[in-house]
């Protein structure tokens, strides 16, 4: 590994999202905060006990699912724990990008270390050694129902751990064997519960589902900012995002919206050039981007709120209470807080780009924009954005069918034992590409609004609308006549899916407000 690299600190119970955000977006090195250190050292000696007591607990010393009554004897428990992680790695598909991964083992490092697992210290920090060395399991994305936990899924994270398999290491496939020979280790023998611990819990599911939260983050920030360029090219009115309107309604999410496209209008000559234009009502693609956009973000905290929670949780079973030496069996692996978090999340993904799609075909229409047809001057021998609205359009439409909840969907495994699940590595997954679809959406807008200001010229519009149609003419030219858009498209896609945004957007997101230490350190 080279370059600058960033060293967190997590204390489990209390990761936030931005040090989770950090993680995603990579060159961060790992460590335990020695809190820790002593409740997954009392778990472990917990499980060391009923070992040798020879009573008989669930998970330790028994089969799993349905052979929970078969009891396996003291001599055959590391075989035991083996096999459960082979006979479960059974994913397929792609592999989880090391993004996600990074956030898969974290988040599996941070429940381990909340001291309910009862596995060994060595093993966490294994764990945290691999992170650091860059050295990333291969997971498959496909073979989870989101309960017991994501078993396959986290059946192909732990099998590096055994040196079975391969691992990526600086984007190339390498024996899980020479990953951990590369940090000094050798193939674990799992000890009792330890197979069981990690296969058990929720963290791929809520990995993904981060991955959504932080891109559809970018997303919503691109979005509000293509809103306000479309504002400004048809010469739209900012009454209607008059803090009065949004403080008699109430939601909170609404009012913040409309305070941050006022921001970033603030001090636009286009704005002061129509004061008196006598435009009484603009469509609800502009007049109401604070009721709905309002209510996605309104959506995205709440989700963040459950995944935060959700990162940090002990989610495997059974639980050790190494207070009372209980160990309990219980349900935390089931993962349907995730599975509505994704839902919620993919209800505000779907509307960023509908809505956007939506100005982008009234940016298009002379009659309502007062904008040349198309966004170009020579018409007829050029179609201008015409097509472009086409694939926005396309791909808002694909985003109707995959924001169909998956949380209302179960199937029942491990022989009826396993009857309800949460579908929650499904409904998380799917925000990649609903993500990737509505980013298309905004980028498109957004380079066709900068079309339509530069329609308006010499008038200007505020600093902080001139400074992102800069950074678009960065990526892509004034269409003056047909050329090809694909590459445009595709560049204006990673232009919405970026993180540098204004601070008047920025402080809306999340994952993007500044922590409680931060704030004291101002």
């Amino acid at each position: 590994m080279s370059g600058s690299f960033q060293a967190l600190r997590l204390v489990p119970g209390e990761v936030d999202l931005a040090t989770l955000r950090a993680i995603y977006q990579g060159n961060v090195t790992l460590s335990l905060d020695e809190s820790a250190h002593q409740a997954i050292a009392a778990a472990q000696q917990t499980v060391d006990a009923i070992v040798a007591s020879g009573n008989v607990v669930y998970g330790i010393n028994t089969g799993f699912g349905k052979l929970a009554q078969t009891q396996i004897p003291a001599s055959r428990l590391a075989d035991l724990q083996r096999n459960l992680v082979l006979s479960h790695s059974v994913g397929l598909g792609d592999l989880l990008p090391d993004n996600v991964t990074r956030l898969v083992v974290a988040t599996k490092i941070i429940s381990l270390a909340r001291g309910h697992s009862g596995v060994r210290i060595e093993l966490v920090e294994a764990l945290l050694a691999l992170f650091n060395a860059g050295v990333m399991p291969c997971i498959p994305e496909k073979g989870s129902v989101g309960a017991s936990g994501d078993l396959a899924p986290l059946a192909h994270m732990s099998l590096m751990l055994l040196g079975e398999g391969q691992v990526r290491l600086n984007g190339g496939l390498i024996p899980a064997t020479e990953g951990l020979a590369s940090v000094g280790l050798s193939p674990f023998v799992p000890g009792p519960k330890e197979g069981l611990a990690l296969l058990n819990g929720t963290q791929v599911s809520t990995a993904l589902a981060l991955r959504g939260l932080f891109e559809g983050e970018n997303l919503f920030a691109a979005g509000l900012m293509a809103g306000a360029l479309s504002l400004e090219a048809i010469k739209g009115s900012l009454k209607p995002f008059d803090a009065r309107i949004h403080k008699a309604r109430g939601q909170q999410g609404q009012i913040a919206v409309a305070a941050a496209v006022s921001t970033l209008i603030e001090g636009s000559e286009i704005l002061q050039s129509h004061t008196h234009c006598g435009r009484v009502q603009d469509p609800y693609s502009i007049r109401c981007v604070p009721q709905v956009m309002g209510a996605c973000l309104d959506n995205f905290s709440h989700a963040a709120r459950i995944l935060e929670i959700e990162a940090n949780a002990a989610s495997d079973n059974p639980l050790v209470f190494s207070d009372s030496g209980d160990v309990i069996s219980g349900g935390n692996f089931h993962a349907e807080p995730v599975a509505f978090a994704a839902d919620i999340l993919a209800l505000a993904i779907a509307e960023v780009g509908a809505i956007s799609e939506r100005r982008m075909a009234l940016l298009l229409d002379s009659g309502l924009s007062g904008l040349p047809p198309f966004l170009v001057r020579d018409g007829g021998v050029n179609s201008g954005f015409m097509i472009a609205q086409v694939t926005a359009a396309a791909l808002a439409s694909e985003n109707k069918s995959l924001a169909h909840p998956g949380s209302v969907d179960s199937l029942p495994t491990s022989a009826n034992q396993e009857d309800h699940v949460s579908m929650a590595t499904y409904a998380a997954r799917r925000l990649g590409s609903m993500c990737f679809n509505s980013a298309a959406v905004v980028g498109i807008e957004a380079m066709a609004a900068a079309q339509g200001i530069e329609f308006n010229r010499p008038l200007r519009s505020s600093s902080l609308i001139e400074q992102a149609i800069d950074t678009i003419r960065e990526q892509v030219a004034f269409l003056e006549e047909d050329r090809l858009l694909a590459p445009d498209i595709e560049a204006m896609r990673q232009w919405a899916s970026r993180t540098d945004w204004p601070q008047a957007l920025t402080a809306l997101l999340p994952s993007m407000r500044p922590t409680s230490a931060e704030l004291r350190n101002l």
